[in-house]
């Protein structure tokens, strides 16, 4: 039987690959026949999942899959622009040799993964933007920045798949690697900024022209 843990991974998966597409109503008791767990565990994995923006109250009892919104991937890049440039501004100074071949060695490894899922890539790119930030020495900056990914991941999969953005994302990652490695922070950010716009900018593109259609 799936553990709570278990459960939580795996539905987020599945709502990631569009298993459980936007807009599906997702009770307890189809999830727990579904996934062979008891009623109990969906529900604290309900929660958890409302709490992260993953799952959006629908009636009295059940709950939905929101739908991608253009102004909540817009609300999600201006605080990414607030915290992140911020967390890799004062981890700068504290950031090892050690820390950025860690960053390295999961940029190699997500290029020589080229059939990795939405969701996989979505996990991987804040893995890579965490260990930046890990040396900031701030950890209720970190502690935000980790519940801010849990509402961005969603957003970051389905960008990657939409928008065919995995080889820009990795080349300014190569590239945001090389200036820390050659200390200059201040370039590092302002690549940083660029990074998080330009991407928000076509999410939010791509979303309203989407939303437009309908």
């Amino acid at each position: 039987m799936l553990k709570k843990q278990q459960l939580y991974n795996q539905l987020k998966k599945h709502i990631q690959l569009q298993h459980w597409p936007p807009g599906t109503v997702l009770t307890q008791q189809q999830l727990a026949e579904h996934y062979g767990v008891s009623r109990i565990v969906v529900r604290d994995v309900q929660q958890a999942l409302l709490s992260d923006g993953w799952l959006e109250p629908h009636g009295k009892a059940g709950m939905q899959v929101p739908g991608f919104s253009a102004t909540e991937a817009q609300e999600l890049c201006l605080l990414r622009l607030q915290l992140e440039p911020l967390a890799l501004q004062l981890a700068a100074a504290n950031m090892s040799f050690s820390q950025l071949g860690q960053a390295e060695d999961l940029l190699a490894y997500i290029a020589a993964h080229k059939h990795l899922a939405p969701y996989q890539r979505g996990e991987l790119n804040w893995q890579f933007h965490r260990i930046l930030y890990q040396s900031c020495a701030k950890p209720h900056l970190l502690r935000l920045l980790d519940q801010l990914h849990q509402q961005v991941s969603r957003y970051l999969g389905y960008q990657e798949q939409a928008l065919a953005y995995a080889d820009t994302s990795a080349a300014e990652h190569a590239e945001l690697l090389t200036l820390l490695r050659h200390g200059d922070t201040e370039q590092a950010g302002k690549l940083l900024v660029r990074h998080i716009t330009e991407a928000g900018n076509l999410l939010v593109q791509l979303l309203q022209k989407q939303q437009g259609a309908r």
